[in-house]
């Protein structure tokens, strides 16, 4: 007899990304007899459902592929006693047969938010023990229902179809473009919750995720059910393929940007009103917000109606003064060129 098929169906997916992090991995060079070392996988957990399950078909799948799996849990330090419940994630983990597996400890700022501050903590710990054990990637238990509440949070900030494209399967760190993976993107919650019940595996359910002071609490317990209600079951698979689809423009959109900034700038590297003028906007505002960035602009500070401000010296010039962006740039037109620098 099979496993249930909720255990089935996170294997399955697991498995799919572990072929993929294979093919990723350099090939030995021509005539060489060394054996190339197996590859280090390491599983971000935090002791809920998602994670667990994550974790659990991990180490199930790993040793058949000849990939080693570890795990990491960050511990924030934001609720009494979160270093005890690290120490237990640590212990599950062992259990479950990864290794290496240890707990990091963050200190959470304030920029951007608390939600904000707490992701950019994390993936950054994530990102230092990526580096420590050599791992090739980490996995994350983000799944359907995580996907359609980032939709939803992008629409609301009305930051564009980048924001609408939710999480990507695949996403990078520094110095490592493919080192995050999600394999449940195309599972709901409860396939995950309901693997870890019938394997027995004790999960840890985060207040914080029940806490109306959180924006996304209040999406995923008010929000979405009152969608739900209103349009009919199927929103959340219907939330994530729109983030598939837009993510599919976006990159297109990307590219096209990429290809055109070249063809705007003059000799000494200045953008031009009048050729920005001439593109799509959609193109031309991402020209812009990668200039911004380039000057010193922190992304994730960046918002549409900065970009809006400074599109307004191309389209709507009237003599206009310097704009201020976050982190200390500013962007000026002058003498039909578009600078924008540190101020």
């Amino acid at each position: 007899m099979g496993p249930h098929p909720a255990v089935a169906a996170i294997r399955l997916a697991v498995r799919r990304v572990l072929h993929d992090i294979l093919n990723d991995q350099p090939t030995p060079e021509t005539g060489s007899h060394e054996r190339p070392a197996p590859p280090l996988v390491l599983v971000a957990c935090s002791g809920g459902a998602d994670s667990m399950a994550l974790a659990s078909a991990l180490a199930f799948e790993a040793p058949r592929l000849g990939i080693r799996a570890g795990g990491v849990t960050v511990d924030h330090g934001l609720q009494p006693g979160s270093e005890l419940r690290a120490e237990e994630v640590v212990l599950r983990l062992r259990e479950l047969g990864l290794d290496p597996v240890e707990a990091t400890a963050v200190t959470v700022g304030r920029e951007g938010g608390p939600e904000a501050a707490a992701r950019d903590a994390r993936y950054a710990a994530l990102d230092a023990s990526a580096v420590r054990h050599g791992a090739a990637a980490i996995l994350l238990g983000h799944t359907r229902d995580d996907q359609a509440e980032t939709v939803l949070l992008g629409l609301a900030r009305g930051s564009g179809i980048r924001s609408l494209s939710g999480m990507a399967a695949v996403s990078g760190g520094p110095g490592a473009a493919r080192r995050y993976r999600r394999p449940f993107l195309q599972l709901d919650r409860q396939t995950a919750r309901k693997a870890c019940m019938v394997q027995s595996l004790p999960v840890w359910d985060d207040p914080h995720n029940a806490d109306p002071a959180y924006t996304r609490s209040r999406l995923r317990h008010e929000g979405l059910p009152a969608l739900e209600k209103a349009l009919g079951k199927g929103v959340v698979e219907a939330l994530a393929r729109t983030a598939q689809l837009s993510r599919d423009d976006a990159d297109a959109l990307d590219a096209w940007a990429g290809q055109a900034e070249s063809s705007v700038r003059d000799a000494a590297g200045l953008l031009e009103c009048a050729k920005l003028y001439a593109l799509p906007p959609a193109v031309r505002r991402r020209i812009l917000r990668r200039a911004a960035i380039e000057a010193g602009a922190p992304a994730g500070s960046l918002f549409a109606r900065h970009i809006e401000e400074i599109d307004r010296l191309i389209t709507g010039w009237r003599g206009q003064g310097v704009i201020n962006l976050p982190g200390k740039v500013v962007a000026q037109r002058q003498g039909g060129r578009l600078v924008i620098r540190q101020g």
